[in-house]
């Protein structure tokens, strides 16, 4: 069955300025068969008239959390919490509207919203204190925690830091309530794995699913894939009959364990994982490791002291490293490098470059995750390595800009994501979100991208704008380049003949109407593989 979709402004993200735009396109089946001018449209079995309307390429969100994302859509919301009272609010309120609950998490508190910036359990107990309360950083890299929770983990003053976290401790040596990096994974994460049931996590599934599609996009990178990740989406895979609404590609994750022999491991369950047999929705095509912090809680590497004069090691040392990125790149696998510092980025770009050392010349397209602060000259060494520069607009929302600032406190500030300056030295650049320590829509990570102004919160001015991107060059670092990241440039990421027909329809057309339509803009149809896999009702759809 073809359909002939005409009457649109239909944006291609060919990277060719002279074919960006159309007015017409022909959808056969699952692909795309034509895209031109209306007035050579061939015939179709079907005709959809546009009536004017912007068409784009599926979205992909280039690094997300898929899971992680479901189970904190159902959480309390903290990111626009800007103060404690606020905060303690909100859960006083949600303890409310759960008497039964026998435990409370929230998501996406900002430092700067805390007195001092430094959380501790008694300001959580103030507000709930009979159940334990267990609130991720916006960042998800820390967990504040009441006294609660702290008893249910079994922290006391005893308790050992994991390797690559803190427990942070208040003067006297007990523990304060706050949990970083590691200590937030393999305590409270941990637990919550562990008492989760699969129901929820098909709950979670399905809500995540549900939200992309309404947002227009199609596909999705995730970068913390496990056991129950993969069962979870298995599931889901199932219960429709092998098709899945999202296209999804995985990458494994891989902790330091400290013990050479257990991470080279985790690479080989990666690898067979890889060569499992796949579907085109949902596939193992690499690994993920963690190699520092964030810089809003000072724990990214950086090769200078921040502005308190402290500073963070790695997480993965070069020599834990070395070993896994050679064993990974010889398997075949992509390698994902979360590296927010710039020491960091110096690490892994090391990494990469011994590991083709070792195994030759052979086709590798590995990334870097957020580049949140990276030296001068760290884009061209990528170009040169073949490296992706994996990046996240909604990051760099003014409205979350200030903690971040303060705590480098110089002149390393101005240059936080820079985005232009991948695409002047020739890298790829994939965009993204990172949810759920991000909000998830894809439009309003584009006008983060155009504009360097806050989606989150209007009156905050611009920041940096002189790395803002022109919209359809954002727009193609998130569906055309965002597809590419994961090697899937051949076959979607674009509307051209034989590409994939993963196609979104918004209802206003911010190239005509300026950046701020944007963030009134809605998504009238996502449509994956041929299929309309979300439609708004009617009466959500408005007119351009």
């Amino acid at each position: 069955m073809s359909t002939l979709y005409r009457h649109g402004r239909v944006f291609t993200a060919d990277p060719d300025p002279a074919a960006a735009w159309a007015e017409a396109f022909v959808v056969d089946g699952a692909v795309i068969a034509w895209v031109g001018g209306q007035a050579d449209a061939p015939g179709a079995d079907e005709t959809v008239d546009l009536d004017g309307r912007l068409v784009l390429p599926g979205f992909t969100d280039a690094h997300t959390h898929l899971l992680m994302m479901g189970t904190a859509l159902g959480e309390v919301p903290l990111t626009d919490a800007r103060s404690l009272d606020e905060i303690q609010a909100r859960l006083r309120a949600a303890r409310a509207a759960a008497p039964d609950a026998t435990v409370l998490w929230g998501r996406g508190w900002l430092f700067d919203s805390v007195p001092g910036g430094k959380p501790t359990a008694a300001m959580l107990d103030a507000a709930v204190s009979d159940i334990p309360v267990y609130l991720d950083a916006n960042d998800y890299h820390s967990c504040w925690v009441n006294s609660a929770a702290l008893a249910e983990l079994g922290i006391t003053r005893e308790t050992v830091d994991p390797l690559g976290g803190e427990i942070v401790r208040d003067r006297d040596g007990e523990p304060s309530g706050l949990l970083l990096e590691t200590a937030a994974t393999q305590y409270a994460w941990a637990h919550r794995d562990a008492v989760t049931t699969d129901a929820e996590r098909d709950a979670a599934a399905e809500r995540v699913l549900d939200a992309y599609l309404a947002a227009g996009v199609t596909g999705a990178v995730d970068m913390a894939f496990d056991d129950l990740g993969l069962a979870a989406f298995q599931r889901a895979q199932d219960r429709r009959g092998g098709v899945l609404p999202l296209r999804i590609a995985a990458h494994w994750f891989v902790a330091n364990t400290g013990d050479d022999a257990e991470n080279l491991a985790q690479v080989a369950r990666a690898a067979e994982l890889a060569q499992s047999p796949a579907t085109p929705w949902l596939r193992v095509v690499g690994i993920k490791l963690v190699l520092d912090g964030v810089i809003d809680a000072c724990t990214a590497a950086m090769r200078h002291p921040y502005s308190d004069g402290t500073n963070a090691a790695p997480i993965w040392p070069a020599d834990r490293l070395d070993p896994v990125v050679a064993a990974a790149d010889a398997a075949g696998l992509q390698v994902a490098l979360h590296a927010i510092g710039d020491l960091a980025s110096d690490l892994a770009l090391d990494a990469i470059e011994r590991a083709a050392s070792v195994n030759g010349d052979r086709p590798r397209r590995h990334r870097i995750e957020h580049l949140e602060y990276a030296a001068p000259g760290t884009a061209e060494r990528m170009a040169r390595l073949g490296v992706t520069a994996s990046m996240q607009p909604v990051h760099a929302d003014p409205a979350i800009f200030a903690n971040w600032a303060e705590m480098l406190g110089d002149e390393r500030v101005d240059r936080a994501f820079p985005w232009p300056e991948y695409e002047d030295a020739g890298a790829l650049l994939a965009f993204s979100t990172d949810a759920p320590t991000a909000p998830y829509e894809a439009l309003a990570n584009m006008y983060v991208a155009s504009t360097r102004a806050s989606a989150l919160d209007a009156s905050v001015p611009a920041v940096h704008p002189q790395y803002a991107l022109p919209l359809g060059r954002a727009i193609g670092h998130a569906t055309r380049d965002a597809a590419a990241s994961v090697g899937d440039d051949t076959w979607r990421g674009r509307i051209a003949p034989g590409f994939a027909a993963d196609i979104v329809v918004l209802d206003r057309d911010p190239f005509a109407l300026g950046e701020p339509a944007l963030l009134e803009a809605r998504v009238v149809q996502t449509i994956v593989a041929g299929r309309t896999r979300f439609e708004a009702d009617a009466s959500e759809r408005r007119e351009a």
